[in-house]
C-alpha cells in the first residue's frame, strides 16, 4: 500500500477533523484523482512530438494516455478541428497515491532554486493545479533520451468544498506551499 495514502488515513484524517471541525469520518476531504496533462503545440508540424511525449508520460505515470484533439480550426496557427494537440491521463486509486507520494517527495525538492508552490493555484472549489516546466524532474525520464524539454500540468481534485480546507488537506499530505510574498 502507498506511504501516502497510510499518512491520508493514520495522520490527515484526524488532524483535519481537529482543524476543520468536522464530527464524522466521511466529511473529511480526499484526494480523488489526478489529471497529468501535456500541452503539445509543436504536433502540428512535428508528428514524431506526440510519440516522444506519449512514452514520457506513459512512463512518468505508468498508465496508458489519451490524445486530446482542437475542437476548432484556427487558420492563423494552422490548426485544423480534430488535430492532436495534448495528451492527458487520469490517475485514481493507489496509482494516484504513488504518483503523489512521487511528486511530493522526489520531484518537487528537485526542481531548481525550489521555494514551494503557489498557495493561489486553487479553483475556488478546493481542487489544486500545479505547472512543471520540466519532465526531466521525474525520476524515470533519461536526460539522454529527451528530444525536447516539455513541461506538464499536474491537476489534483479533491473531494474539499472549499480551497481553505483543499489547502489544508494537501498541506497535511506535505505540499510545500511558499510562505505568502514569495515564489
Amino acid at each position: 500500500m502507498a506511504r501516502l495514502k497510510d499518512k491520508y488515513r493514520q495522520e490527515v484524517i484526524p488532524r483535519m477533523m481537529e482543524i476543520c471541525g468536522y464530527k464524522n469520518i466521511m466529511q473529511v476531504p480526499s484526494v480523488e484523482k489526478v489529471v497529468v496533462n501535456i500541452g503539445l503545440g509543436e504536433a502540428i508540424a512535428n508528428a514524431k512530438a506526440l510519440e516522444s511525449a506519449e512514452a514520457d508520460l506513459t512512463a512518468i505515470t505508468g498508465q496508458h494516455v489519451l490524445t486530446t484533439r482542437s475542437k476548432k480550426a484556427i487558420a492563423n496557427f494552422r490548426l485544423r478541428a480534430g488535430m492532436p494537440i495534448g495528451l492527458k491521463t487520469t490517475l485514481r486509486g493507489e496509482r494516484m497515491w504513488y504518483f503523489l507520494d512521487k511528486l511530493l517527495n522526489a520531484v518537487l525538492p528537485r526542481m531548481h532554486e525550489f521555494q514551494g508552490v503557489s498557495p493561489e493555484s486553487f479553483d475556488g472549489r478546493g481542487n489544486y493545479t500545479l505547472g512543471i516546466k520540466e519532465q526531466i524532474l521525474f525520476p524515470e525520464i533519461e536526460y539522454d533520451k529527451v528530444d525536447k524539454i516539455r513541461g506538464m500540468e499536474i491537476s489534483i481534485i479533491t473531494t474539499a468544498k472549499t480551497d481553505e480546507d483543499g489547502r489544508h488537506l494537501l498541506e497535511l499530505l506535505g505540499m510545500p506551499f511558499a510562505k505568502d510574498g514569495e515564489n
